[in-house]
């Protein structure tokens, strides 16, 4: 089943478009040091290589814009956000060495001719500024009025500071408010999917490693996804940026968002009547399907603990196993092919898999 997805507006960053009826994006970000040019186009590599749709680098420096400008120069497809605090000149700057997209808070680089200047040169190039809030950066009259870093202050910042590019006659613009805390979270993006047709971010900050972290960015991303609301996604995770991309799209794949084919992993939690290994044949199911190519349909894989939970419960699979006594049944659409040894299931499976 579908998701009907709020209306927004379209924005292109590099070679990928957001908003309107386009694909819920994945992004990332980097965690190298930008200055270090070789493991900074490593890591930016294997995002893409994993599924990253667009990747943020932080440019904290003139001397990191230069990381930027060689990146550009390289083959590599993906769009490059630069994430910039404060200094509104290396978002210019940044601006001439071809990066795809701002992440800046207009409220933030100074006076307003600042904010007209980085919107001029993105204009002049049309580069899509990102305005990112959160619990930490509320302005100090906003945190005044409410009391706390409500739903209402994030979301009231956050058009404050897209008001603030409007009045420089600039409108290409995404919009993410994110918090530690999951409710806020919702909260805040629910409201300005009401107020504004902006594209929207999603993503819990500061979300944790990778258990809570995951478990956080499901609720928070998820509930808004199963609203409708959402145009790109990101997951925060104090781990390695490529387990943020794999969080990403479980996350999609569960609401039904995901716009590519993939394998559709099933198993059941085991109980005392599973004679197998299925914890540890489940694990390495999953980490061969991760290393196979993708598939050119959705394939609903099931791994199951013994007969009652097989080719019953998992009928709609398109393919699983269920295990009896040191062996397990090989199944198709609920239909019974072979038996396998408990030796054999993995690959027997794979290779079964592979055919498809």
């Amino acid at each position: 089943m579908s998701i009907s997805r709020r209306t927004s507006r379209e924005l292109t960053i590099g070679g990928v478009k957001i908003g309107g009826n386009n694909p819920i994006a994945i992004q990332s970000m980097t965690n190298t040091d930008t200055h270090d040019i070789n493991a900074l186009t490593e890591q930016i590599r294997a995002l893409e290589k994993r599924g990253c749709e667009i990747v943020r680098v932080t440019v904290p420096d003139k001397t990191a814009v230069e990381s930027i400008y060689k990146i550009k120069q390289t083959d590599i497809k993906i769009p490059i956000v630069a994430d910039i605090h404060f200094n509104y000149r290396i978002a210019i700057e940044c601006v001439s060495a071809g990066i795809d997209k701002i992440r800046i808070n207009p409220g933030n680089i100074g006076a307003k001719e600042n904010v007209r200047a980085v919107a001029n040169a993105c204009n002049a190039k049309n580069i899509p500024i990102r305005i990112g809030v959160n619990s930490g950066s509320l302005e100090k009259h906003i945190l005044a009025k409410y009391g706390a870093p409500t739903a209402e202050a994030l979301a009231e910042s956050a058009l404050y500071h897209a008001g603030l590019l409007e009045e420089c006659d600039f409108d290409n613009i995404a919009i993410s408010v994110k918090s530690s805390d999951v409710v806020t979270m919702i909260g805040a993006n629910r409201i300005l999917a009401e107020k504004c047709d902006y594209p929207l971010h999603l993503g819990v900050t500061e979300a944790g490693g990778i258990t809570g972290g995951t478990v956080k960015s499901a609720i928070g991303i998820g509930s808004l996804l199963a609203d409708g609301i959402g145009d790109t996604i990101r997951v925060s995770l104090t781990d390695d940026p490529i387990k943020e991309v794999d969080a990403a799209k479980r996350i999609l794949q569960s609401v039904g968002a995901y716009s590519k084919p993939y394998y559709n992993i099933v198993s059941c939690p085991t109980c005392g009547r599973t004679k197998i290994d299925l914890i540890g044949i489940a694990a390495k199911v999953e980490k061969a399907l991760s290393e196979l190519p993708t598939p050119k349909k959705n394939i609903t894989v099931a791994v199951m603990g013994c007969i009652v939970n097989g080719p019953g419960e998992a009928h709609e699979a398109d393919i699983g196993i269920a295990g009896a006594i040191g062996e397990a049944v090989l199944f198709k659409h609920g239909e019974i092919c072979r038996r396998v040894r408990e030796d054999e299931i993995v690959n027997a499976l794979i290779d079964e898999i592979i055919k498809l």
